[in-house]
């Protein structure tokens, strides 16, 4: 994780996540575990080929890159969750699963070649030192920071604990330029990327990775959504790619009782066969609970859903998810690189394997996720005559179910697919430099509300001059579009903007609080709680 990030949480790019996050387990040096002696002839046929290219290949050539290639090639023989892990790769997955990084702690975006803090990162150096969302960094260590490349920034503010970084920033709202001595420290990276009461009785949770901390998290969530009156829950497990393993069985356990079994795996080696089991007593095992999934959510987010699902304890709502279930064990190298090899296989509580077909064909694998029919795959009917992979399998209340690739939704809720002038608007990144633009001239809005999310929510609009100005803001930057379409989106664009300007003053409540209102599938499981606490034996609520 870097001190950039994403606005647009609903877009995360799947693929390379998935490759890097998804079914981690606890890293281990080689010869850990009893290991069959290798062919010393195949070892020296390697040695060999490196030798001869060394010497005589007719230009000289980095051996380690060499190396590297060969042990990457030796993965692609492999399933497509086994890989090759450069060191520095490796150290950004770490950093992922430990929780936290060492930087200055803001979020950027660079637009127009300025790098623009979208939010200091709560309790991190810069927000202590009154950096804000809008400030320009205009240069870092006495040196222009204008046109730098999203890598080169990370490296100049990023940097040990304890170290410091002089940067100036200048601040459109006040037109004044500002020098800063920022002491670096350890930056948290959160699992959970908002917690919310929706209605004064729906709680909404949404997490995006399995990291090392993400059980503490959602519980200190839970536990003060419950302060604030929570009667039932949305667990959003949306394009979350999955992560460790003890987190997500963990995670279930929250919302399953007794010593029920949460999930078992099974590999090659008996070593690697365990069950895991509820342990655990907590006050949310009786919370009317829906969890929403998409073709995103992977691994630990489908361990979760699969119990939840299997146990009848709540309502799966959503697309059939990813369907990854290897479990990857890293062992880490000499040089600190590593190589991730699937060492087993997990199955829910009713005996579904969670990983779908893979065959031969890596690239194949990861685009079917794009491309599938996933309206043939519902919960709600007997879809083996359609699919014969779909083997049936029964929850502990009797429901059918089925197996053979991802968790098949409850209810079954296609994500909206994007119109080429959504997408362009996003690619382009359109939404988040106009709402920065708009904001160096309004910087009164949150006063105006009272600094107040929900009367901002219920009476600011996007008015006809502000959605002009965008949509001329948006020819700018090259974006063309039909009246046809403008019209189809227009309730779309508005809902967008208004998030983005929520976000810049709410942070990531804001930004949730006002697109949930136009979330299909949300709205949907706010329909079915009725359906969800009559499935689990509980009183609706």
């Amino acid at each position: 994780m870097s001190d950039s990030k994403n606005g647009n949480t609903y877009t995360r790019i799947l693929t390379v996540i998935i490759v890097f996050l998804a079914g981690m387990t606890i890293g281990v040096k080689f010869r850990d575990f009893g290991m069959s002696a290798i062919d010393t002839e195949k070892i020296s046929k390697l040695e060999d080929v490196l030798y001869f290219s060394k010497n005589y290949y007719l230009e000289d050539i980095d051996e380690g890159k060499l190396v590297d290639a060969a042990i990457a090639g030796m993965m692609e023989e492999l399933d497509p969750h086994s890989v090759y892990i450069p060191p520095l790769e490796q150290e950004s997955v770490e950093e992922e699963f430990r929780g936290n990084f060492e930087g200055i702690g803001i979020e950027f975006q660079i637009i127009d070649d300025t790098i623009t803090v979208v939010s200091p990162i709560s309790g991190g150096p810069s927000e202590s030192l009154g950096i804000m969302a809008g400030d320009r960094i205009v240069e870092i260590e006495k040196q222009p920071a204008i046109g730098l490349e999203n890598d080169e920034v990370i490296k100049k503010l990023r940097g040990e604990k304890g170290t410091e970084v002089n940067i100036t920033i200048y601040r459109p709202s006040v037109s004044n330029l500002y020098d800063y001595t920022i002491e670096r420290d350890k930056i948290p990276l959160y699992s959970v990327d908002v917690s919310l009461l929706f209605d004064n009785k729906t709680g909404y949770i949404s997490v995006s990775k399995f990291a090392s901390t993400t059980v503490d998290e959602v519980l200190e969530a839970l536990s003060e959504l419950n302060k604030q009156g929570m009667e039932r829950l949305v667990l959003d497990l949306r394009n979350n790619p999955g992560g460790l393993l003890s987190q997500a069985y963990n995670m279930a356990d929250i919302f399953i009782d007794g010593e029920k079994l949460l999930v078992y795996t099974k590999g090659r080696l008996p070593d690697f066969n365990e069950e895991y089991h509820a342990e655990l007593t907590y006050r949310y095992e009786n919370l009317p609970l829906i969890v929403l999934v998409n073709r995103g959510s992977a691994s630990a987010s489908e361990i979760v859903a699969g119990a939840i699902q299997d146990w009848d304890r709540g309502l799966i709502i959503g697309e059939t998810t990813f369907g990854k279930g290897l479990v990857q064990r890293p062992f880490i190298l000499p040089d600190r690189s590593a190589v991730r090899i699937t060492i087993s296989k997990y199955f829910t509580p009713s005996g579904r394997a969670i990983q779908r077909d893979y065959g031969e064909n890596k690239t194949d694998y990861y685009m079917e996720v794009y491309n599938r029919d996933d309206s043939t795959f519902t919960g709600q009917k007997d879809t083996t005559a359609v699919d014969s992979s779909k083997h049936k399998y029964t929850t502990a209340g009797g429901r059918v179910v089925y197996g053979g690739g991802g968790i098949n939704p409850d209810i079954h809720v296609e994500s909206a697919d994007l119109s080429e002038l959504i997408y362009n608007l996003m690619r382009k990144n359109v939404y988040y430099s106009f709402v920065r633009h708009y904001l160096d001239n309004h910087s009164d809005l949150i006063d105006r509300f009272n600094n107040d999310l929900v009367n901002f929510k219920n009476n600011f609009e996007i008015d006809s001059k502000t959605f002009n100005e965008f949509l001329e803001y948006a020819g700018e930057k090259g974006v063309t579009y039909s009246e046809k379409d403008l019209k189809k989106e227009e309730d779309y664009i508005k809902t967008r903007l208004k998030a983005f300007i929520a976000r810049e003053f709410w942070k990531n409540e804001g930004w949730y609080y006002i697109l949930l209102d136009e979330d299909d599938v949300f709205n949907e499981a706010l329909k079915n709680f009725p359906a969800t606490s009559e499935l689990a034996g509980l009183v609706s609520k």
